[in-house]
């Protein structure tokens, strides 16, 4: 209950801050780069196994359909528009709904199975980060030709950029590689991966983006997908996985801080999620919920994209009270709380 009156309290703040602006948003563009907890549909046009085009996802959505995100409504980025006042939430890119002035105010270049390793978005045919920068660059250049390089710089500078990756490398390819994980350490792995996302981060820096926002890893060993193909039979949250996780957010932290002191005027900031998740699923009542371990659609062991569809067994009616809505993903209520903890840590992008 507290954090659902926190999120309300948030909320408030930010329709205050809104009506002194007179309505506008607080930022003239939202620009999404990722993974599959941020793509609202772009794998939906890819030839991959990796989809959420199906019911039941998207059931409790606005339109009650399937839109192509990873869960049963809303993710947090679209909270996060909601928080920023945006009148629509930024298309996915590779969607015919990305045309005309729609695309002014933003647009999602995630892509469900993409990371920091670029290897890991080719393994699932997904569009991997050095694509979808290319897509951004080919954004900038519509945008740059309906309003203006003047104006167009102006959204480029002003918008937030937001990055989530990282998991993917991790569950869906280092872990379950050995071709990965017997050469190298999981230290060694995301020393690699800090090297793509530091030269990413300076990539979209050359391009005018000056406020950046990307997401830490979630705790990756309470994931129950996780939890299933690596805690031995166990029903805890696998500790290892955890350590590994925080060993790579601090290294995340790290990188960020020298990105910042190298690059005039970059606005770049860390958002912790894994803590906010961690609290959820260790004290799920303090949120407003109540099942931490099995996940809303079907078992909830480790269904995900394809494994969770219309015809599985034991999912859910409601799943408000779920945390994860799949194996990987979490729930619409997850989500909001989360959104919540990134509006907290984020007003240094709006300022």
């Amino acid at each position: 209950m507290v954090s659902r009156i926190c999120i309300y309290l948030a909320c408030t703040t930010i329709s205050v801050v809104l009506s002194v602006v007179g309505g506008e948003p607080l930022v003239p563009a939202l620009c999404i780069f990722g993974d599959s907890v941020v793509d609202v549909g772009n794998n939906n046009n890819l030839q991959t196994l990796i989809k959420a085009d199906f019911l039941p996802y998207g059931r409790d959505y606005i339109t009650h359909a399937p839109t192509g995100r990873f869960c049963n409504g809303k993710l947090a980025i679209d909270f996060t528009a909601d928080y920023l006042g945006l009148s629509s939430y930024p298309p996915a890119y590779l969607s015919k709904e990305a045309t005309g002035d729609r695309i002014l105010s933003g647009v999602n270049l995630a892509s469900a199975a993409s990371g920091y390793y670029e290897i890991t978005a080719e393994l699932y045919r997904a569009v991997t980060l050095t694509q979808q920068l290319q897509n951004y660059k080919e954004w900038q250049s519509k945008v740059v030709r309906m309003v203006g390089k003047s104006q167009g710089d102006a959204i480029f500078s002003g918008g937030i950029h937001l990055l989530s990756a990282g998991s993917s490398d991790f569950l869906q390819n280092y872990y379950i590689n050995p071709l990965l994980n017997t050469v190298y350490s999981p230290e060694q792995f995301s020393h690699l991966l800090m090297r793509s996302y530091s030269s990413f981060i300076q990539n979209l820096y050359k391009l005018g983006a000056r406020r950046i926002g990307v997401t830490s890893l979630p705790p990756t060993g309470c994931l129950p997908a996780a939890i299933t193909l690596f805690g031995g039979g166990s029903n805890e949250c696998v500790a290892r996985l955890n350590k590994e996780a925080v060993s790579f957010n601090q290294k995340l932290n790290s990188a960020s801080h020298n990105l910042k002191a190298s690059l005039y005027g970059l606005k770049l900031v860390v958002f912790d999620i894994y803590q906010p998740l961690l609290d959820m699923i260790t004290n799920p009542s303090d949120s407003g919920l109540f099942e931490v371990r099995r996940a809303c659609c079907g078992t909830g062991k480790v269904e995900t994209s394809i494994l969770c569809n219309s015809r599985s067994v034991g999912t859910c009616s409601n799943a408000t009270g779920y945390v994860f809505w799949d194996g990987f993903h979490p729930s619409e209520a997850a989500n909001e709380i989360l959104a919540q903890a990134l509006l907290q840590q984020g007003f240094e992008l709006i300022s």
